[in-house]
């Protein structure tokens, strides 16, 4: 498949690699010629320098032959009229575009993106996409990391084992002994910093990230059987009143079970729009860092604060002074993946990345066949991919233990019809299934054709 991204960022830059490590044709388009050299230089991608939007440079990306085009400059303007250029002069039949502005994203407006119109078939949206994980990780306040699957009754759990967890040391297959009824599997474990697919006799130790994969309805089974408690969460302190902070309390002001929200922003004139927009939240005007303010929001007795401002710094350190003035969870959002090793050290409990989310929703609407949702694990090291399975699949018709998986793939979980299975090797794959398959980056090819995905392209 030949593809061109425009945007060299962190975005345009993780999808390159992961479409370029796939044996793809990519050519990556900015108009910061150090970009487009840091790209040619890491990656195995074509480069060209200039504006994205231009109908001579997508000339020189090789538009004329090309099956898609991601516009994910950091320009709304420029992605949308890249992916006008892409359909009326280069006729590309597959056009995705980040748009971060929420006018264009208001639905009463959608027709705007008619083929007829402004021919976009895909627009990603990075603000709902991480206020949407905001609200992920404050569900399962225990776990660091999590994601919903198949129509919303399976999530991955990212779960940090601590000392008193009651199965460590304990091989995995004997989970299975223990916890007969218990619908959840070990996929992934991250040991030291590097994560892998376990093996049956793979222990779980003190220490370890595991990212496990269970059945919505024994989340809090799950967490309490590897040591966690699912807390409730009633008071919540955002820091933060722009366009993700604003959502995620107007999602949080819906919720029926009436959690109390107050939001600190430093800029008056967006705080003063969080507070036209919100109706029973209370804004505070204000310096997240000022321990004054946080105590007027009553940090000390809230259940999570959430710092998602544009300034990972500033997240990282509202967080800290938060959980020393008593609050016990601290959510924020970071940018740049090298802080994330802080995390730990630091007593924060979970982050976001906004890269992940916004590369994993492209991801999503770039695998072949009829792959549903796609979910970048940490520095793009692994993804969660859910597929339906294909009656000309290789996996269709036959028991897990017969098929020839990958060292670094495992299934988590088999929706048959209505039905949530957790998977043993005795299970057998039907067409029709939908599966949520774990794979190490490198083996993802490897499981894009165990789906057969060459047949249904598109």
């Amino acid at each position: 498949m030949k593809v061109i991204i425009c945007g060299a960022g962190q975005v345009g830059w993780q999808i390159a690699r992961h479409l370029s490590g796939e044996r793809n044709d990519v050519t990556i388009v900015d108009n910061n010629a150090d970009l487009v050299r840091r790209a040619t230089e890491t990656l195995d991608v074509q480069g060209v320098t200039g504006h994205a939007s231009y109908p001579d440079v997508l000339e020189r990306a090789g538009a004329r032959d090309a099956d898609m085009i991601i516009a994910a400059t950091y320009s709304d303007e420029v992605n949308m009229v890249t992916c006008q250029v892409a359909h009326s002069v280069f006729d590309i039949q597959r056009k995705i575009a980040r748009l971060r502005a929420q006018s264009y994203l208001t639905a009463i407006y959608s027709d705007l993106y008619r083929r007829d119109h402004l021919p976009i078939d895909v627009v990603i949206s990075p603000e709902r996409e991480v206020a949407d994980a905001a609200l992920q990780r404050l569900a399962a306040p225990s776990a660091f990391d999590t994601e919903s699957f198949l129509g919303g009754r399976g999530q991955l759990l990212g779960i940090t084992i601590d000392g008193d967890c009651p199965v460590i040391n304990t091989p995995l297959r004997q989970l299975t002994d223990l916890f007969s009824t218990l619908r959840a599997i070990v996929v992934g474990i991250r040991r030291d910093g590097v994560l892998f697919a376990p093996a049956p006799g793979d222990q779980i130790f003190a220490g370890d990230d595991c990212y496990v994969f269970s059945d919505v309805i024994d989340t809090a089974r799950t967490l309490e059987i590897f040591g966690k408690t699912d807390l409730k969460q009633e008071r919540v302190v955002i820091i933060g009143g722009g366009n993700v902070g604003l959502a995620v309390a107007r999602a949080l002001e819906r919720r029926g079970d009436r959690v109390r929200v107050r939001v600190i922003e430093r800029n008056r004139a967006i705080a003063e729009r969080a507070a036209e927009a919100l109706d029973r939240t209370i804004v505070l005007n204000g310096d997240g860092m000022d321990s004054a303010l946080l105590e007027e929001a009553n940090i000390g007795q809230t259940d999570a604060i959430l710092c998602v401002t544009d300034d990972d710094k500033t997240n990282l350190l509202v967080s800290v002074r938060a959980k020393a003035m008593g609050c016990p969870m601290a959510i924020c959002l970071v940018n740049d993946p090298s802080l994330v090793p802080l995390m730990g050290p630091m007593n924060i409990d979970a982050y976001i990345n906004p890269r992940a989310t916004t590369v994993s929703s492209i991801l999503r609407h770039i695998r072949h066949g009829r792959v549903r949702a796609v979910y970048s694990i940490g520095d793009a090291e692994a993804e969660m991919i859910e597929a339906q399975v294909l009656g000309t699949s290789p996996m269709a018709g036959k028991k897990i233990r017969d098929i020839t998986f990958p060292e670094g793939v495992l299934i988590g979980g088999v929706m048959k019809g209505e039905k949530l299975v957790k998977p043993t090797g005795e299970t057998r794959i039907d067409a029709g299934d939908v599966v949520a398959i774990f794979s190490m980056a490198a083996d993802v090819p490897a499981v894009e054709q165990l789906l057969q995905v060459s047949i249904d392209f598109f």
